[in-house]
């Protein structure tokens, strides 16, 4: 019985594709029908009875080429809504042929590719193991939550740098300039900007609370030492993180923002003409210093950061989250 409404389904969806597709061309045909009866054509242009009107420009040509398409976004939307309706279709399709032919229920794609990863390398026991831990009740409360919102939003910061690293030039002459081309003409730009901004802030705010948090509950006693010390290296990649990213917009507050801060680096004791050098890339801030810094903000600090948190994930994971107090 299953079956066969699953045929009479079937028959209905081929009929109604039909039906659509008779009345488009029908449509079609009557529509150039009248263009070559009026002699009219797109554009104001005329033409002799039985003439072929000029094909119209693709939007997607003529707004890369010729620019003369008024939005760029027509075709984007057009190729999303039609193919994501004909890749539905072809699915569709295809999970009912496989049910049809091999007589037994439709095992989803992403299942066929876990198993058929899993057969060779034999991940899913372990991942069972780390994934599917239970969590304690009292670690659901929100100051429990602390960290893992400064995760989150380190992985928002990975996402917001990445679009902005697409426009921004890292070259005392053109970084400002690159800065304002962002803000005034990228689609989002300022947008993309201010969430960068801010979740950088609030990524600095919310670690110190969680340090806070656990410092106050005491989670960083025995045997959660080096839970602390990764935590500590995390903050000061944090504070990291903010510094080199501050000399980045080029302008005058940056400018003497980061001659500031260099120099109490430079005021440490002994080594502080190293770390001087080191940060500038000489004793004054120049071209030099602003490449080092973008290469430490996108490449150095993002590398430790993700490899110290999977260490601090992994003790955590390892050790579980202490009772409150």
């Amino acid at each position: 019985m299953q079956l066969s409404r699953k045929f009479i389904f079937s028959g209905l969806a081929v009929l109604l594709l039909a039906g659509i597709l008779a009345v488009a061309l029908f449509t079609h045909g009557s529509a150039y029908q009248a263009v070559v009866a009026s002699g009219t054509l797109s554009g104001g242009q005329t033409s002799s009875v039985g003439e072929i009107p000029p094909p119209r420009l693709e939007p997607c040509l003529s707004c890369h080429i010729t620019g003369e398409a008024e939005s760029i976004w027509t075709p984007l939307a057009r190729w999303l809504v039609f193919g994501t309706f004909g890749l539905a279709f072809v699915y569709g399709v295809y999970r009912s042929a496989s049910v049809w032919s091999q007589r037994k229920p439709f095992t989803p794609l992403t299942t066929r590719a876990a198993k058929w990863v899993d057969e060779r390398y034999q991940i899913s026991e372990p991942l069972s193991k780390m994934l599917k831990k239970p969590v304690p009740k009292y670690a659901t409360m929100w100051w429990y939550c602390l960290g893992g919102i400064t995760a989150f939003l380190f992985v928002v910061q990975g996402l917001t740098g990445i679009m902005l690293a697409f426009y921004y030039k890292p070259s005392a002459d053109l970084a400002y300039a690159s800065i304002q081309f962002i803000e005034n003409e990228v689609r989002f730009g300022a947008a993309i900007r201010m969430i960068h901004h801010w979740a950088a802030n609030g990524m600095i705010v919310l670690c110190i609370a969680h340090m806070l948090r656990v410092f106050i509950m005491g989670a960083y006693k025995p045997p959660r030492e080096l839970n602390w010390i990764s935590g500590v290296l995390l903050l000061v990649l944090t504070l990291a993180f903010g510094f080199t990213g501050y000399l980045l917009p080029w302008d005058q507050r940056a400018f003497w923002a980061t001659t500031v801060g260099t120099e109490i680096g430079g005021s440490v004791p002994a080594i502080g003409n190293l770390i001087l050098i080191f940060l500038r890339v000489g004793w004054d801030v120049t071209d030099a210093t602003l490449s080092r810094f973008y290469a430490m903000h996108i490449i150095v600090i993002p590398l430790a950061t993700v490899a110290f948190m999977l260490v601090h994930f992994m003790m955590v994971r390892q050790l579980g989250v202490k009772k409150p107090l």
